[in-house]
């Protein structure tokens, strides 16, 4: 089969992959139907993270069931799934507890690579969610969207403690920012500020639901924030980048009690403990766990309450890999969809 493999920061390639096998009787082998780059996948493509030799990318995909193993049960032939981008049982005690993303038996899927035309999903019968029925096409890119940045952006929401009447401000506007924007929305915020630069984003942001677009970042940033808020800072702050910079205005911009829900991937974030300590915030976030929400997220966009799926700005085919990461570096696109 075809995958995209990086060779070394900037060099992705579409190459020759051996097909996925079952090698457990608890995997599924799926054909993907869309996938798509994220903005963690630029991280090592930058060559912020080491890459050491060819490493198979992407970790986000939708598809069709071709194979289970023989312990699968709950998931079949023929049907469409979404998964998310950390395998799980999905029964553990913290399974359980909503945290499928730190199960004790948990698979990273980016190890696997779904930018590709098929993969091997461990752990089928904890991991995937199938659909009632085949969707629509025009849904594929949102149920795509959910098994990650929407569900990413989600658990922000969730972890920023979003409830009806609050002023939630988000730090990032690429894809999980923007859908935690569109998750603060569903859960009832009252007003939401986006921090953006970049006018199509803006836009996204306001029809996601975004109430004010603040550009300014860093301490600039929060200043702006406590002045929308009368000298107090948000009562709900996402956290969608995951520099030191974001982290810290993300922080400053919460009031006194409030809470940060922080999403974006820590890359050399260290927290001053005195600040941290009279800030009084509370401060939650990881990995998503995205399965806990992957059911009621698919019957919102199989319903079309939410369209999640507009975050993606270009689409192209698998053997167009290298153009989608090169303009999601350049900032030419938000996210890049991916057609096998």
């Amino acid at each position: 089969m075809r995958g995209a493999v990086l060779h070394a920061p900037g060099d992705v390639r579409l190459d020759t992959r051996d097909d996925p096998r079952i090698e457990h009787p608890t995997d599924a082998i799926i054909r993907l139907a869309a996938t798509c780059v994220c903005g963690s996948d630029l991280w090592p493509y930058r060559g912020i993270e080491a890459v050491d030799g060819p490493v198979p990318m992407g970790h986000e995909y939708v598809g069709v069931i071709e194979e289970v193993g023989a312990e699968v049960t709950t998931v079949k032939p023929g049907q469409f799934v979404i998964g998310s981008f950390f395998a799980s049982d999905n029964t553990c005690e913290i399974c359980r507890a909503g945290y499928q993303s730190r199960c004790v038996h948990a698979e990273l899927i980016g190890a696997i690579g779904t930018q590709a035309e098929y993969a091997r999903i461990p752990l089928a019968d904890g991991t995937l969610v199938a659909t009632p029925a085949m969707p629509d096409e025009k849904l594929v890119p949102s149920l795509l969207a959910a098994s990650d940045v929407l569900g990413a952006g989600w658990f922000g929401a969730i972890a920023a403690d979003v409830a009806p009447g609050k002023t939630v401000a988000v730090v990032g506007d690429g894809a999980v920012g923007l859908l935690g924007v569109l998750a603060a929305r569903e859960l009832g915020a009252e007003r939401i500020i986006a921090f953006s630069r970049h006018q199509s984003r803006q836009q996204l942001a306001r029809a996601f639901g975004a109430t004010d677009i603040v550009t300014e970042r860093g301490d600039e940033g929060v200043a702006i924030i406590k002045d929308l808020t009368g000298g107090f800072g948000a009562q709900s702050v996402i956290e969608a980048v995951g520099t030191q910079e974001s982290m810290m205005q993300a922080i400053r911009s919460t009031r006194p009690g409030g809470h940060v829900g922080y999403v974006g991937v820590s890359h050399d974030v260290t927290l001053p403990g005195d600040e941290l300590f009279f800030s009084a915030v509370h401060l939650h976030g990881g990995p998503a766990p995205v399965r806990r929400f992957l059911p009621d997220l698919i019957d919102r966009i199989l319903t079309e309450a939410i369209d999640p799926g507009s975050v993606f700005d270009l689409t192209l085919p698998l053997n167009q890999v290298a153009e989608g990461y090169k303009a999601m570096d350049e900032r030419r696109a938000i996210k890049t969809l991916l057609q096998p």
